[in-house]
């Protein structure tokens, strides 16, 4: 599950009703797919096991073989497992939902609902205004004529970067990008927080690599932007593609690595607004201010400084032409998906079949989701859990959150190692928490958002400037701990740090790793899993740096916070020391925060186990103790396989594990060693010494 690092921190519509959304097929599966107990609950997919192999010698391989021996990823995924099979499933109920807005139409909301998706699946009338809507903005770009005009072009560019967890879009700004959150030394205001941007490849490492399969790439993306720039009808496309590249290249050189934007400590830098020009000249920053709308902020938090400043000297540096063009292709490319086809296939083409493996693209319905969600995420949810979480669900849940966090406060009174001074701020910290379930307790605003039928370009700028608009509003008012990052209808979860607080989406809370239909053993080692996982990150490497009101401040004693590292890096060199490739390894300190979670909110959740059990071992169900199908139910959970391609970028690129290390994490619990008889002399066998605990 992800965190939030950001929390650390015009064509006139036709009246008539838009038809109803394409009813879509059911998930994708092949011959040789999951048995349905893998994805839809009811019990441990015992056929999905693979017995030849030795639990204590590679536990997910034992629990999951046959199943990865026998399913296929489908054409248009670049990987595949329990949670894209859920996603498929809520994908599936997402769309009857839309459809079912679009028909009705019951509130003003609920027709935005269906005009925006009804104008993103009508492909012919954005096949008929071709190149129209995008020549306004590419007609500006081309009239920038100095370096005033060139920065508040810029700053035109900046976006909110907040709904990266929700739908994996518009990840990275162009050049600089904006979090509104809390201010990290002062948590009861919200401050800007800016970020770097400018990349079109997922990583600095995709610029800069010397490996072959980085130049392959790059040779890719130029002829990837050629044929973008070619579609649009810009001359000199290879001249051009050229100088985006090389821009590229010099702002990948001056970003910060996955590993020091992950530091909260060299992130949190306060610059006055006036420090923007003395300490990263070279960018007109009142133009480009002015034009961002955030001229009247005093104080920034510059999360990358050196890429702050790098960028802002390139701005100066760099050939203007360069940067005309690379706003040019960037406002083509991040409206691909709302232009002729041709775009959104070549877009496809590079960021899915080159970059992941992935053979075919995914249905328009499905893409028409992601877009819809982006814009009215909120309003979507509202109506999906009104269909699909049940009051009964969200109560059993909220009971289950409450046995974990009583686990874990159990598991901390318990600490040998930690000082009386640091337990007690540990469990302020604790009882602080707010932790959201299905759904925020209020749903946002969208009466300001202008969604007109039929024109799919125009709503989703309409949304972006929406969104942005929001975000700036906090600024200046009482910080809001019950806002959530995270759609209703989105298969995840996250910790907000700063903020103190959890979410867990109503998507997520669903079979198989959520099933009343299930012996509690099953769902407390997979939803349980999960929910100490989330809870653990507020007391791991980063959340120990935030104090009970999310404010950044070491709450540990010396010798405490020393123990803590010392167990965090034999925990790295444990994950280190795996390698999915011969080429390539685990990054264990890049992943080091999601590795404690995952070690400490195991334990969390089996100690919850127990406790919802009366402190004793569940029954046996299905021919397995209750520990083992707490352990099974778990290593179940991160099913998952991908394309070459795609394992390679998530190695480089995400800071979790792949998943089948994840569910080998269980080797540093005493009580699986028991549950499935593990000896010395498994691969997987652990001296108790040698058994990272953390908490």
């Amino acid at each position: 599950m992800k965190r939030n690092l950001a929390l650390l921190l015009a064509l006139t519509a036709c009246a008539s009703t838009p038809p109803a959304p394409t009813a879509p097929a059911a998930p994708p599966t092949t011959a040789k797919a999951a048995t349905p107990s893998s994805s839809e609950g009811g019990g441990i997919d015992l056929a999905g096991v693979d017995r030849s192999i030795a639990p204590g010698d590679d536990f997910f391989a034992f629990a999951n073989g046959t199943w990865d021996k026998t399913t296929e990823i489908p054409a248009d995924r670049s990987n595949w497992g329990t949670g894209a099979i859920v996603s498929e499933r809520t994908a599936k109920r997402t769309a009857e939902v839309i459809a079912d807005a679009a028909k009705n139409g019951k509130s003003a909301d609920a027709r935005k609902v269906g005009d925006y998706y009804a104008s993103f699946m009508d492909e012919a009338a954005i096949e008929a205004k071709g190149l129209e809507p995008i020549k306004a903005a590419l007609a500006m770009t081309a009239a920038i004529g100095d370096a005033k005009s060139l920065a508040r072009a810029l700053g035109g560019s900046v976006r909110a970067d907040v709904d990266v967890l929700n739908t994996g879009a518009l990840d990275t700004p162009d050049i600089l990008g904006l979090w509104v959150a809390q201010d990290l030394d002062d948590p009861t205001k919200y401050a800007p927080f800016l970020v770097q941007g400018g990349l079109s490849l997922p990583d600095r490492d995709y610029y800069l690599g010397k490996e072959p399969r980085m130049k392959e790439i790059r040779d890719a993306y130029k002829a990837h932007v050629v044929r973008v720039l070619t579609l649009a009808g810009l001359s000199e496309p290879d001249k051009r593609a050229a100088r985006i590249v090389d821009l590229e290249t010099k702002i990948a050189s001056v970003h910060a690595t996955r590993e020091e934007s992950e530091d909260v400590k060299k992130g949190n830098n306060h610059w006055a607004r006036a420090d923007l020009a003395k300490k990263a000249p070279g960018l007109d920053w009142e133009a480009f201010l002015s034009v961002a709308q955030l001229d009247k902020q005093a104080t920034f938090v510059v999360w990358q400084p050196k890429a702050l400043i790098g960028i802002s000297a390139l701005v100066k540096s760099a050939p203007l032409d360069a940067w005309k063009d690379f706003l040019a292709f960037h406002a083509i490319q991040d409206h691909a998906a709302f232009l002729p086809k041709a775009f959104g296939d070549e877009a496809f083409a590079f960021y899915e079949k080159t970059l992941n493996g992935t053979p075919h693209q995914r249905e328009r319905w499905k893409r028409a989701i992601d877009e819809t969600d982006f814009a009215l995420g909120e309003v979507i949810g509202k109506l999906y859990v009104e269909k699909y979480f049940p009051p009964s669900e969200k109560a059993r849940a909220e009971q289950m959150v409450k046995n974990v966090v009583a686990a874990f406060a159990t598991r901390i009174d318990a600490l040998d190692w930690m000082a009386p001074k640091t337990k007690e701020q540990a469990k302020a910290k604790l009882a602080a928490l707010k932790v959201g379930v299905g759904y925020p307790d209020k749903w946002r605003d969208y009466s300001s958002l202008e969604v007109v039928r039929g024109d799919a370009y125009g709503n989703f700028d309409r949304a972006l400037r929406f969104d942005y608009r929001r975000n700036l509003d906090k600024l200046g008012h009482a910080v809001d701990r019950g806002e959530w990052v995270l759609n209703a209808q989105l298969v995840n979860a996250a910790n907000l740090p700063a903020m103190n607080a959890l979410n867990f989406p109503a998507a997520v809370l669903q079979p198989p790793d959520f099933d009343p239909m299930r012996p509690l053993a099953m769902d407390y080692g997979a939803m349980g899993a999960v929910i100490g996982h989330e809870i653990c990150h507020s007391f791991d490497d980063t959340g120990a740096l935030f104090d009970a009101t999310g404010k950044l401040n070491n709450w540990w004693t010396p010798e405490d916070f020393a123990h803590f590292r010392a167990s965090s890096a034999a925990l790295a060199a444990q994950f280190d020391a795996y390698a999915p490739f011969p080429d390539a390894h685990v990054n264990g300190k890049l992943t080091s925060s999601e590795n404690i979670a995952d070690v400490a909110g195991l334990n969390a959740a089996y100690a919850a186990y127990r406790l919802a059990n009366g402190g004793k071992e569940g029954p046996t169900v299905q021919g397995l103790t209750g520990d083992q199908q707490f352990f099974l139910s778990f290593a179940q959970t991160w099913r998952f396989k991908a394309r070459e391609a795609a394992a390679r970028q998530l190695l480089l690129t995400d800071v979790h594990a792949p998943a089948q290390y994840r569910g080998d994490t269980v080797r540093n619990l005493d009580a699986w060693y028991t549950a499935w008889d593990v000896k010395p002399g498994q691969k997987l066998f652990l001296e108790s010494a040698a058994r990272v605990r953390v908490y």
